[in-house]
């Protein structure tokens, strides 16, 4: 049996991702510094003999004594309250030195390697929808470059690898996606209208709320990446993954108070600085190449949502 490897394991889309895979069968290597993840997401799998947990800061090289056929590079702060404050350059470092060691860790067994970049490097887009093709609209300076900047490195890095040393690589531009097992202090503004809802407090609505995002559940999401990661050998990406339904954060914030039955209002505050006015995923290429597209919309991913911070409400109240 094979080993597969996924670094950020016990970070929101990283367990979702283990949790699957030790279901169907694999051995999994779980690598995180839990600096932003939580043991506590994969306690279902901990005990499973195909499950192992490694501590590990991937910034530093990684030594894997058995053979590792996959890898799944999915470890970086994701939360913008996390990666545009105290967390920035560890951010950076994550992005590039962890490329760098996984990559390194590939090339030395000889392993599939899928690097989880983000819908972030299209920045605030001047083409919508956005395809893979679009070169982005980034500012390299402003206070989500190292998120924006460090994963376009990461993909330079990534391609770099694959022409100099012929490291089979995978790349996949992931676009907002929610579901169980986000952390609820991790800004996103999902996990934040439904904690709010389900505490009674006011949603946050940042700026008019007109701005549009597109929302994709975290099981689609597991899906294509499993996909991409088992397609042919050459087909290198990248490759949009996200639900390309469109909406305002106004009304995602209207859906989750009816999903919550919640008499929370809706207030509004200033933008944060260079917030995407608009962003959608093109889909095209996921359709073409790997017979994908969401099957979870968005009203559906809620009401499977909604119950998960429901039953932890308590506790989450007690992080805040």
């Amino acid at each position: 049996m094979s080993t597969i490897l996924v670094t950020g394991g016990t970070g929101f889309l990283g367990a979702n991702l283990c949790l699957r895979l030790t279901r169907e069968g694999h051995r999994v290597i779980c690598v995180d510094n839990n600096s932003t993840g939580r043991l506590e997401n994969v306690r279902e799998i901990a005990e499973h003999s195909n499950f192992r947990f490694l501590l590990h800061d991937i910034t530093e090289p990684l030594h894997i004594n058995e053979p590792v056929a996959r890898i799944y590079n999915l470890a970086c702060p994701a939360s913008p309250p996390a990666y545009q404050g105290r967390h920035a350059i560890q951010t950076t470092r994550t992005c590039v030195l962890g490329a760098l060691n996984m990559l390194e860790l590939a090339r030395a067994h000889n392993a599939t390697i899928l690097q989880a970049s983000t819908s972030e490097i299209y920045g605030d887009p001047l083409e919508h929808p956005q395809a893979e093709s679009y070169r982005g609209n980034v500012n390299p300076i402003g206070v989500r470059a190292c998120y924006d900047e460090g994963k376009r490195c990461a993909e330079s890095l990534f391609f770099d690898y694959a022409r100099q040393e012929g490291v089979d690589i995978k790349v996949i531009r992931i676009f907002n996606t929610y579901g169980p097992l986000m952390d609820p202090n991790d800004g996103r503004v999902v996990s934040n209208f439904i904690c709010q809802a389900l505490a009674g407090r006011d949603l946050t609505v940042y700026g008019d709320g007109s701005q549009t995002r597109s929302f994709c559940y975290v099981d689609d999401l597991i899906e294509v990446m499993i996909r991409m990661m088992n397609s042919p050998k050459g087909f290198t990406g990248p490759v949009n993954t996200g639900n390309p339904g469109e909406f305002t954060i106004r009304e995602l914030a209207e859906r989750v108070l009816a999903e919550t039955g919640s008499h929370s209002r809706i207030v509004y505050r200033g933008l944060p600085l260079d917030d995407p006015a608009q962003r959608r995923p093109d889909i095209g290429l996921a359709r073409e190449k790997l017979g994908w597209e969401p099957a979870v919309q968005l009203s559906e991913g809620l009401k499977r949502t909604i119950p998960y911070f429901r039953t932890n409400i308590a506790r989450f109240r007690g992080e805040d």
